[in-house]
């Protein structure tokens, strides 16, 4: 499990997105997003550059998202 801050992460649409991208990383078994705290939580035995690869992608930033 990793767990880490999406800061821009505003509204139901922007969740959806961070969802969406994370939810493709190979490895992830499940995404439970906190939108009121920002919260991000990954199941699985994804690698955090993959994570971290696909959030820049779909446009957001994550903080704590451990480094490789």
């Amino acid at each position: 499990m990793v767990a880490f801050k999406v800061p821009g992460m505003t509204c139901g649409g922007c969740a959806a997105s961070v969802r969406r991208a994370l939810g493709a990383v190979a490895g992830v078994e499940d995404v439970q997003i906190d939108l009121d705290s920002k919260d991000v939580r990954v199941d699985g035995t994804p690698s955090a550059d993959a994570l971290r690869t696909a959030l820049d992608k779909a446009g957001f930033e994550a903080d704590g998202l451990p480094v490789a």
